[in-house]
């Protein structure tokens, strides 16, 4: 499969994520997933990407098969979906977990049983484990690996190759102690909150683009 670029990869994620979590209000909007992209929260790095870095990105997918567009005969605004399940044949653990690597990076087993566990139950760090050794021992090629622990870590990450294989941080680089399992839930229930909070946001501008869009409509028949 071709290499993804960092934007792509970021939209892909953000796609899988909103499907899994908020499915009511899937596919979405250029807007929505635009806010989605640019997420302060579950979010590593955080970016402000633009509508036309994401409508590129959203296009590029497209051309990789990865992602498709919905339009209506009523001319509504285009919605945007993944298709990563379809074309690489993933049940819904693998894309929770491929997900939180591709908006948060690389991360320990239990880092992603706590973060992961918002979009599907994972029972214990063996479940998570079981879908990692899927992940990476796919016929057509590893969808993740596992990096080389770093120095003053007890455990090792564990990263995509949408993009390539990363590079490892050197030695010397600053790491933060995994957080404990009633941290990464509370977190998990506030980042979820603050997704539903971006989408409200976002569903209320595209409300107010169509009554504004039927407005005009009907003012040409006045």
């Amino acid at each position: 499969m071709e290499l993804l670029v960092a934007s792509e990869a970021r939209v892909l994620g953000c796609l899988i994520e909103k499907e899994l979590t908020t499915p009511e209000y899937y596919p979405l909007t250029l807007n929505a997933l635009t806010h989605a992209c640019n997420q302060k929260s579950n979010r590593s790095p955080v970016v402000s990407l633009d509508d036309r870095t994401v409508l590129r990105a959203v296009d590029g997918l497209r051309d990789k098969k990865l992602s498709w567009l919905k339009t209506t005969a009523a001319g509504r605004v285009p919605k945007y979906g993944h298709a990563l399940a379809e074309r690489l044949g993933l049940g819904r653990e693998e894309l929770a977990v491929l997900c939180e690597l591709l908006v948060r990076g690389p991360q320990t087993v239990g880092e992603l049983r706590g973060r992961a566990s918002r979009m599907t139950p994972f029972a214990d760090r063996a479940m998570v484990e079981t879908v990692l050794t899927r992940l990476m021992e796919r016929g057509e090629g590893p969808l993740v690996v596992r990096l080389p622990r770093q120095s003053g870590r007890k455990e090792c990450r564990y990263a995509h190759t949408f993009e390539g294989v990363p590079e490892p941080p050197a030695d010397g680089e600053q790491t933060a102690f995994a957080p404990e399992p009633a941290r990464l839930a509370v977190t998990a229930e506030t980042e979820r909150l603050n997704a539903l909070e971006e989408e409200v946001r976002s569903l209320r501008e595209e409300v107010a683009e169509l009554r504004e869009r039927f407005e005009r409509f009907r003012s040409e028949f006045e």
